[in-house]
């Protein structure tokens, strides 16, 4: 179903379909609240199985979107999903059953369980830069958790978009998952209805317009934002394999990815090292040359032509305030195309120092003290993720306790997203809840609380009328409390 396809002036009746899909799928979201680990563990092995049967389409869609290769694609857009699916397939029989809750001593003679029962309808709002790995992964905690769910993607990648809308086809009924296309209006129009749960993937600033529109229905959320994630090079740390994953994490995708560094904090006595490791990573990967990069299979584009000239004038007006390039610098937006750049001492009025980036190119600074990029850290807000690189235990001591970020990770990058058994997710402005395995079930499905009452009950006891005895115990309950 693609709501662009109507041609009607009334907005109202532009977006009937969307009121009746939603309407459509009430009558599965009860049914489903029946539904047993082996009925939903089956639809999610029918789900990995289409996923994996469309492998060759998916490559050519996302390269046709992104102009990825193919063994990225698998590793950033397949692997993830594959990964996700198995493990939810593996351990959802563990996460669906009640858990036993034992009693405190003002329910003493009472049983305690949490049930973990589907939310109901939800809202999957999925983003254009992983359009596979970002719009199917929250839909595999959606199903394990016993939810229906529609779907909207990004109107800017519609070649993968399509390979998506087969691989759900072949797997549920509309009634059950479906895909809706469209532009900023059909997000809209969905957000207006009383979906149970959303799950956003995007930019803070539409963060706050979806949770907005959640608020108007007391829906619940989880938002996977973005934000500025720091990188901080230490002078203990190994400066090779530090340049080496930082370029990278953040040349994958073109640097657009949520949790790619943004820029770095070096220190200062081994700044000209690490700039040179990062300098001869770019050249070994791509080539040694503007035209060779352009060229290399191996190197992605921006999304469409106005995001590849923002970023392109992120880097020219911090040239301008100061900023020094150390490599790249050059982009044809008619293309697609800005060039790994390197900039060095970025003056903190640049807007680069200000935007997420979320391209190919990396502020790097020098620092003398911890303690100081601590204080910068602290002051912006808080990113989604944030990386370290250092063989120094008090350093790794010193970030943990004083900063705050969705995650923190020591000489690895991008890594954390295929932990299965972690959280993932930001904190305030980059992002609220968490995905992925457990967590993504956990956040599409309602911790009921249930008791029942033993055959003693000691709240008898407590019943009025109130004489001294009755208030001598109650006040023993307060002193003994556990």
């Amino acid at each position: 179903m693609d709501a662009t396809h109507s041609r009607t002036p009334d907005p109202e009746s532009a977006h009937a379909p969307l009121s009746k899909l939603f309407e459509s799928q009430a009558a599965t979201a009860l049914k489903l609240r029946q539904s047993t680990a082996g009925e939903r563990r089956l639809k999610l092995g029918k789900l990995l199985e289409a996923i994996l049967s469309h492998n060759q389409a998916i490559q050519e869609a996302v390269h046709r979107d992104l102009s990825k290769h193919p063994t990225e694609t698998n590793l950033t857009e397949v692997l993830p999903l594959v990964g996700e699916a198995k493990h939810a397939i593996a351990n959802l029989k563990r996460w669906m059953k009640p858990q036993r809750i034992s009693p405190t001593m003002a329910a003493l003679g009472t049983s305690s369980r949490v049930i973990y029962q589907p939310k109901g309808r939800c809202l999957l709002i999925s983003p254009w830069n992983y359009p596979l790995s970002l719009a199917l992964g929250p839909l595999i905690s959606a199903v394990a958790a016993g939810n229906t769910a529609i779907l909207k993607p990004s109107e800017f990648t519609p070649h993968t978009n399509q390979v998506v809308k087969d691989i759900i086809g072949a797997v549920f009924s509309v009634d059950e998952v479906a895909v809706v296309e469209g532009a900023a209006d059909t997000a809209t129009a969905l957000l207006s209805l009383p979906f149970d749960h959303i799950f956003f993937t995007g930019s803070p600033a539409v963060g706050k317009v979806v949770m907005a529109a959640a608020a108007r229905h007391l829906a619940s959320v989880t938002l996977e934002l973005g934000g500025k994630s720091p990188v901080i090079v230490d002078a203990t740390a190994d400066l090779r394999s530090a340049a080496e994953h930082i370029i990278w994490g953040k040349m994958v995708n073109a640097g657009q990815t949520c949790i790619a560094p943004d820029y770095v904090y070096v220190h200062r006595d081994v700044a000209d090292r690490f700039i040179e490791l990062c300098r001869s990573t770019i050249t070994q990967r791509y080539g040694d040359n503007d035209v060779a990069i352009k060229n290399s299979p191996d190197f992605p584009r921006m999304i469409h032509r106005r995001h590849a000239e923002r970023v392109a004038r992120l880097v020219d007006e911090a040239v301008l305030c100061g900023g020094q390039l150390a490599f790249g610098g050059a982009s044809d937006p008619e293309s697609r195309y800005v060039s790994p750049t390197l900039l060095r001492n970025v003056p903190p009025n640049a807007q680069i120092r200000h935007q997420e980036i979320f391209g190919p190119v990396l502020p790097i600074l020098t620092f003398d003290a911890l303690d100081t990029v601590i204080a910068d850290i602290n002051a912006a807000p808080k990113p989604l993720a944030l990386y370290v690189w250092t063989k120094s235990d008090r350093t790794v001591q010193a970030l943990s306790t004083h900063t705050s970020s969705g995650s923190l990770c020591v000489n690895l990058c991008l890594q954390q997203f295929a932990q299965h058994n972690l959280p993932f997710g930001g904190v305030n402005t980059s992002g609220i809840g968490n995905a992925h395995g457990f967590f993504g079930f956990k956040a599409f499905s309602h911790e009921r609380a249930m008791m029942a009452a033993g055959p003693l009950s000691a709240l008898e006891m407590l019943f009025p009328p109130y004489d001294g005895r009755k208030r001598r115990l109650s006040e023993m309950l307060i002193k003994y409390m556990t």
